[in-house]
């Protein structure tokens, strides 16, 4: 496991040997993690060379980058098309449907009210509604990603989501502040 990491760092996918896809068995993709880091753990290497250690700490490392890129669907889906080679572009490309940028500007308005209010239970219907939203966006991420291969598409729904769930964690945000 200690030799010859080039090909796998090239693919997270490679490294964890599942199908490069963005659906994703997540519990067997946290066996093969597991089962990673309990071979290539720095500890279990103490007793070898400074060099050899070295090797272990960057198999570790490449290990727990690739769990957390493809354990978590946007930014699996990131690294998915950027290994297709097409870039979401997050910096440079913040074009967005109007009636997107519309929703989100009302959405955000309902937080901040609702949070004003104390109103935890219209928190949470927004929440609701917003998982709803999100999990309907994720499953045409799928679809454009893993059976349609329409990576521009697929990015812009990237982009959607990274709105969406930066909402979810205000909402989170807001409530955990009502409640503390």
């Amino acid at each position: 496991m200690l030799a010859g990491k080039a090909g796998m760092a090239e693919d997270f996918f490679a490294l964890f040997d599942i199908p490069r896809a963005f659906a994703v068995d997540t519990g067997g993709l946290e066996i093969r993690y597991r089962d990673i880091q309990s071979r290539v753990h720095p500890d279990k290497h103490a007793h070898l060379t400074e060099a050899d250690r070295r090797v272990a700490m960057q198999w570790a490392t490449l290990a727990n980058e690739a769990y957390q890129t493809l354990k978590n669907p946007l930014l699996r889906a990131r690294y998915l098309l950027r290994l297709v080679g097409h870039e979401t572009q997050m910096e440079n490309n913040t074009a967005m449907a109007p009636e997107f940028l519309i929703e989100q500007m009302e959405w955000r308005e309902s937080v901040i009210e609702s949070r004003e209010a104390g109103d935890i239970a219209g928190l949470e219907t927004l929440q609701a509604r917003l998982r709803r939203q999100t999990k309907a966006q994720y499953a045409t991420l799928q679809a454009d990603l893993d059976e349609k291969h329409d990576y521009a598409a697929a990015s812009d729904m990237v982009r959607q989501l990274m709105f969406q769930e930066k909402l979810l964690h205000e909402i989170d945000d807001a409530i955990e502040a009502i409640e503390a």
